[in-house]
């Protein structure tokens, strides 16, 4: 397979089990799968190195890629910009493994507005409920209350645009990890065994 993997753009919200799905998958399959590295102004955190946890860029050169048109999305948070190239994703298209793009709501309405070809498939990962969800974040022990509705505001955001038609071609109610894990697994089994 060269570059016609299809990519996987996978969204929901903080604390909606997306990362725990995600990091079984590449355990499970470490040669079949890859993450787009984001390009960031913001200033490298301690053990973060450049091309691996993110492309470190000066807010300069991020701008004039958006002016080229080089992101298939891109935002600001908290003063910082955070954008996902076209090239980035490309190239692992390129290498025979499917992208991951774990993206925001903004993100996934730019890329359905972008020219990335083949199309790629749309997950969206839900949580039982908005009331699971909330003791889900509490129990991290990471939020300040200001945060915590910050996250469920952006959730309800969330869930509000998943419950939309075509929104997403797959939505996944993580109420058990395991069975969230197999739907999820199985969605790629038809790459998997192109991939072996």
């Amino acid at each position: 397979m060269s570059s016609n993997c299809r990519a996987a753009v996978i969204s929901g919200p903080s604390g909606g089990g997306k990362s725990t799905l995600l990091t079984k998958l590449m355990g499970e399959y470490p040669n079949s799968f890859a993450f787009s590295v984001s390009h960031t102004t913001r200033k490298p955190r301690p053990g973060e190195s450049d091309g691996k946890d993110y492309h470190f860029v000066q807010k300069e050169k991020f701008i004039e890629m958006i002016s080229n048109q080089e992101f298939l999305e891109h935002a600001e948070f908290s003063g910082n910009m955070y954008g996902t190239s076209k090239k980035s994703v490309n190239d692992i298209q390129k290498s025979g493994k499917i992208c991951i793009l774990d993206v925001e709501i903004n993100g996934v309405k730019s890329i359905k507005k972008s020219d990335l070809q083949p199309t790629p498939r749309y997950i969206f990962i839900k949580p039982p409920s908005i009331e699971i969800l909330k003791s889900r974040l509490e129990g991290r022990g990471t939020e300040t209350p200001e945060s915590l509705q910050k996250r469920l505001d952006t959730a309800a955001e969330a869930l509000d645009y998943a419950s939309k038609d075509g929104a997403y071609d797959y939505i996944i109610i993580n109420d058990s990890l395991e069975d969230a894990y197999k739907i999820f697994k199985n969605i790629f089994k038809d790459d998997l065994k192109s991939l072996q």
